[in-house]
C-alpha cells in the first residue's frame, strides 16, 4: 500500500483473479419473480379482507334460501299432515299442477267429426279434464283410448302449444239394433255389433230380432222401403229359422211372410190395408205365406165377436124357416 493509501496494481491483479474464480450467484430475475409472487398474494389477501361479507355472497342469496325453507316445510307438513291424496283428488298429479302453473294446462278442446257422441263423452274417452296439463298429455295414449270406444272407428289427437288440444274422429255409423237372448245391441250396416244398447237415443233405429239377424238387418230395411204407408207401423222383423222374416206391427199384430218374394207379400199387405182396413180388424195374426191367399188369426175377443155373429145368423135362418 502506498503512502495515499491505494494497493499496488500486482495486488489489485491478484484480487481480480481471485474473485473471477469465485461461484457465480443465482440470477437476479428468479429473485424478483419470488418477490412479486409475494406480493400479489400479499396483495390478494389484503383485498379478501377489505371486502364486506355481504358483497361477497351471491345477490338474492337470502331471498331463495327463506323461499326454499319455506317451500320445504309446506311439502313437509303436507306429507305429514296427509293432504297429498286431496291434493291429487282437487288439482290432479303434481306434475300436472306445476305444468299448468307455468302456463301449460289445456284451455281449449276442438272436437270434430261427431254425430251420435256427445263432446263430453269424447272428452271422458281421451282422459281430458281440468286437472289435465298439456306438456305431460300423452296424445298417442289418448287416441288409442279413443279408437277402443266401439261408437269410433278412427281418432287422430294434436297437442297444439301453448294450450290447445284437437281431436278429430271418424265414428262408426248404427244401422239398426239387434235383440238377441234378451241383450239389445246397436249394429252397423255390415252386421257388426258396435255397443250395447244403454240409452234411447238409438231407438229410433230398425229393430231385427233372432240368430244372424244381424246380418241380414239390410234385407229387413230393404223390405221396410217396399212397405209404403204401412211402413211406421211396422216396429220390429224376427228371422225365423234364418229363413224368413215375421213383421211385428205397433198393435201387437204378426205378419208372417213367405221364404222367397217377401218384397211382393209385403206390397199386398199394403194393398190390402188400402183397400180393406186389415190392420184395423181384430186380427192376431195375418199369414202371406202362400201366394194365393190370406190366412187370418183372430184375437180372442174377435173370434168371440165372429161367433156370436155367426149364431145370430143361425138363429135368423132358423126363425125364417
Amino acid at each position: 500500500m502506498d503512502g495515499g493509501g491505494r494497493l499496488p496494481r500486482s495486488v489489485k491483479t491478484v484480487a481480480a483473479v481471485a474473485a473471477s474464480r469465485l461461484p457465480v450467484p443465482a440470477p437476479g430475475p428468479q429473485l424478483l419473480v419470488g418477490e412479486r409472487t409475494g406480493r400479489w398474494l400479499r396483495r390478494s389477501r389484503r383485498s379478501a379482507v377489505a371486502v364486506p361479507l355481504a358483497q361477497r355472497l351471491p345477490r338474492r342469496l337470502g331471498t331463495w334460501l327463506a323461499l326454499g325453507f319455506l317451500g320445504l316445510s309446506l311439502g313437509c307438513g303436507t306429507v305429514l299432515g296427509g293432504h297429498v291424496e286431496t291434493l291429487r283428488e282437487n288439482y290432479g298429479e303434481p306434475h300436472h299442477m306445476l305444468a299448468r302453473l307455468v302456463g301449460f294446462g289445456i284451455d281449449r278442446v276442438t272436437i270434430s267429426g261427431i254425430a251420435e257422441l256427445s263432446e263430453v263423452e269424447v272428452l271422458v274417452a281421451a282422459g281430458i279434464d281440468a286437472k289435465t296439463s298439456l306438456a305431460f298429455f300423452d296424445a298417442d295414449q289418448a287416441r288409442k283410448r279413443l279408437e277402443a270406444a266401439p261408437l269410433i272407428r278412427e281418432a287422430t289427437v294434436r297437442k297444439l302449444y301453448p294450450g290447445e288440444v284437437a281431436i278429430t274422429l271418424v265414428e262408426r255409423e248404427p244401422f239398426a239394433l239387434w235383440q238377441v237372448k234378451g241383450e239389445l245391441f246397436v249394429i252397423a250396416a255390415d252386421g257388426t255389433v258396435i255397443d250395447k244398447m244403454d240409452d234411447g237415443r238409438f231407438a229410433h233405429l230398425p229393430l231385427v230380432v233372432g240368430a244372424d239377424a244381424n246380418n241380414r238387418a239390410r234385407e229387413y230395411v230393404a223390405l221396410r222401403a217396399e212397405a209404403g204407408a204401412i211402413a211406421p207401423h211396422i216396429r220390429a222383423a224376427t228371422l225365423v229359422s234364418g229363413r224368413r222374416w215375421t213383421l211385428k206391427l205397433d198393435n201387437g199384430m204378426d205378419v208372417r211372410l213367405p221364404e222367397t218374394e217377401a218384397a211382393a207379400a209385403v206390397k199386398r199387405l199394403a194393398s190390402l190395408q188400402a183397400d180393406y182396413r186389415i190392420l184395423d180388424k181384430d186380427l192376431l195374426a195375418i199369414d202371406l205365406r202362400q201366394a194365393d191367399r190370406v190366412v187370418m188369426r183372430l184375437t180372442e175377443e174377435g173370434a168371440a165377436a165372429r161367433a156370436d155373429q155367426l149364431k145370430s145368423k143361425t138363429k135368423k135362418k132358423g126363425g125364417e124357416a
